[in-house]
């Protein structure tokens, strides 16, 4: 079976940083490419960060660039969304999730296409605090 498990999540104050890991199982890694969604109350999920687990290269959306950094350990199998400057607007249940990768992977919007994501975690929640 396949496994996702995130964590590193916690409160922080306005400015702090955290550190998300995801630990993955189950499938060919190098098959796949990984990304960090999140989802606040009452809101749409959103894609934040995508890797390519490849080549290690990344995309971020505009509204964290800067902020945040997706990376990995491909020999642990495992995922990392460094979230620095954290804002309010950052809270959110934090998700990481695997694509199967067909053809070429593409840095932009395309790839933290929700709908392109076969394996989802179960999250890990972050607040910050204002």
């Amino acid at each position: 079976a396949q496994h996702l498990v995130e964590s590193g999540g916690g409160s922080v104050q306005t400015g702090g940083s955290l550190r998300l890991s995801c630990a993955t199982s189950g499938f060919t890694y190098g098959d796949y490419f990984m990304g960090w969604f999140r989802q606040a109350p009452g809101k749409e999920r959103e894609g934040v960060a995508s890797i390519a687990t490849g080549g290690g290269a990344t995309y971020v959306i505009p509204a964290v660039q800067g902020r945040f950094t997706i990376s990995q350990d491909s020999a642990k199998r495992s995922v990392y969304l460094q979230m620095d400057s954290l804002k309010p607007e950052d809270t959110a249940m934090y998700y990481c999730a695997a694509a199967t990768l067909k053809g070429a992977w593409h840095g932009s919007s395309w790839s933290v296409d929700s709908s392109k994501y076969t394996y989802w975690g179960q999250g890990t929640q972050v607040t910050v605090a204002s």
